[in-house]
């Protein structure tokens, strides 16, 4: 996603474009259920985090569907409408196709700026009509073919229960209708991640089955002089199309480097890459992992902050007396003359919805598509299910009427309540943050045992062909599911408050109920103050000015 790009200048000559968003993939040979899997953190300062929903049904001839840029909201033309056209929640169809994306750019005068087809247009017009991911691919290449592509360099994860694909595509600049595309599939034992830096250099162009690619690109690419190499097979679409720089790799493709990290082996031999010391480096597009990988193991990936790796923030000044692992924006500033820049992580503030999606292959399409979806950085907020043949979204994910936006508050929205509970937990990360994991991990816990007993009655509901009730039980379970998640995290808001109150915290049992004395009032609050490391760093600045003589 890229609502708002931050162009930073860092070095002299070294321009940072700092897009946003995080994803995983993983076959379904690499999963510890057999499913296939994909996330996708959301990233955009100031977008209201909306659930896309389409009905989908059979179209007249003639019927045209407009297109609005996903970022801009501009109106940029129409196209035919498909005949026939599929549900969609969130970022899966009720085939159990997935696509997601992270924007990379590239070189900026491949952009068509007479294109129809956005980014953010073709994953979901592809969700309405797809019915795997191969034929997503082709969907989205066919339009951008007849109608143009109106966007900057995208990675997109097209995933179905059976397969993973990522795919890259640029444009051909303005006059040049169509784009510049490589999908590679994933192979099923493996996992993979992008983050707003192309992760496909090199391919194997004889490999029809598992790679697919614009016929005219490489010679697109000589004609441009992007491409000199005597051999096509030298082609690196990254290299053509989305050079290098530091930027690209310590804000982006480091964070591609903290997943493959966090379940395979052998990483540390990336280190100078990730840290941008190593331009010339690069990493596997996939890799086998060292474990079988479950749905909350990829949630727990999309909450990484590169701890316990070279690139921690969490235990130095930047992160303030409680040890908060989020910076806070521009992502670049000056001293003295001189310009640095703070470490962006997969899990950041910035988050507007995260999405995991789980497809399962052994059940029937209505129960084995999964949404997991939370409103907020997940580190900060749970993950509710939605089955993907649901009927109707929770009101909590959408807009309720219209009464509220990104500048309109309310408090039976997911989004919003969840940042409210975040935004009050972040200058005190360390005092508060165990609380709000506990109740996140509860809620969880509650949330995966539920579907594991629904998954059974929502299948015998289908066995009996009695899809109706089948999908009406799956939408009662997900609306109940999202509305008990939205009362608990209003619960712990007032928790919190309560407990935190003016800086001190209260006494609880180990239960969370707060403690009084035998006469009713509450016991007296601990007064901790700062953290010792940072009384420490206060001493050191302040010398014997606060001593006590």
């Amino acid at each position: 996603m890229k609502k708002i790009i931050l162009t930073l200048a860092i070095f002299a000559g070294s321009i940072i474009k700092m897009d946003a968003c995080s994803n995983i993939i993983v076959g379904k040979k690499a999963s510890a259920d057999g499913s296939v899997i994909v996330s996708y953190n959301a990233d955009s300062y100031g977008m209201y985090g909306n659930m896309n929903r389409h009905v989908g049904g059979i179209h007249k001839s003639g019927e045209m569907r407009q297109i609005f840029d996903w970022d801009t909201n501009k109106y940029l033309g129409q196209i035919p409408q498909a005949e026939r056209t599929y549900n969609v929640v969130g970022q899966m169809n009720e085939n159990q196709v997935s696509i997601t994306e992270t924007t990379f750019g590239g070189r900026e005068e491949l952009v068509d700026t007479a294109g129809i087809m956005d980014y953010g247009s073709l994953i979901y017009v592809a969700l309405e009509r797809a019915t795997s991911a191969r034929h997503a691919i082709k969907i989205m290449t066919d339009l951008v073919a007849q109608y143009g592509y109106a966007s900057e360099g995208e990675t997109f994860s097209i995933c179905d229960k059976n397969e993973a694909w990522i795919m890259e595509m640029i444009g051909k600049g303005n006059g040049n209708k169509g784009a510049n595309w490589v999908a590679i599939r994933i192979p099923d034992d493996c996992i993979c991640a992008h983050a707003n830096q192309s992760r496909i250099t090199r391919f194997n162009q004889k490999d029809k089955e598992n790679v697919l690619f614009e016929k005219n690109m490489i010679k697109f690419a000589r004609q441009k002089g992007l491409f000199t190499g005597k051999n096509d097979a030298d082609f690196s679409f990254r290299d053509a199309f989305a050079p290098n720089d530091f930027s690209a790799v310590r804000y982006c493709d480091a964070r591609a480097w903290s997943v493959f990290n966090r379940f395979c082996n052998g990483m540390d031999k990336y280190i100078e890459y990730a840290k941008g010391n190593d331009l010339k480096g690069e990493m596997p597009l996939y890799m086998k992992p060292n474990r079988k990988i479950s749905v909350q193991d990829v949630m727990a990936g999309m909450r990484d902050h590169y701890e316990g790796t070279p690139l921690d923030i969490q235990d130095e000044i930047g992160a303030g007396p409680y040890n908060m692992p989020y910076r806070p924006t521009p992502l670049s500033f000056e001293v003295n003359g001189k310009k640095y820049f703070n470490e962006r992580p997969i899990s950041t503030q910035q988050t507007s919805f995260c999405f995991v999606g789980q497809m399962r292959s052994d059940l029937p399409d209505a129960v084995g598509g999964l949404v997991w979806w939370t409103n907020d950085d997940p580190n900060m907020a749970p993950f509710s299910p939605l089955y993907c043949s649901v009927t109707e979204t929770p009101r909590c994910f959408s807009r309720i009427e219209d009464k509220q936006d990104d500048v309109t508050f309310s408090w039976g929205s997911a989004f919003w309540v969840q940042n409210v509970v975040s935004n009050m937990v972040y200058p005190y990360y360390s005092k508060m943050f165990p609380d709000l994991k506990a109740k996140r991990d509860a809620i969880e816990e509650r949330n995966f045992k539920a579907v594991a007993e629904m998954d059974a009655k929502i299948k015998e509901k289908l066995d009996n062909n009695q899809t109706e009730q089948a999908k009406k039980m799956a939408t009662d379970f997900t609306r109940r599911s999202a509305h008990d998640m939205l009362n608990d995290w209003k619960d712990l808001f007032a928790f919190l408050t309560v407990k935190h109150l003016d800086m001190a915290q209260k006494k609880t049992d180990a239960n969370g109920k707060f403690l009084k004395t035998k006469y009713g009032y509450s016991q007296a609050p601990e007064r901790v103050g700062y953290p010792e490391a940072f009384r420490k760093a206060i001493i050191k600045e302040t010398g014997d000015k606060y001593l006590i003589k």
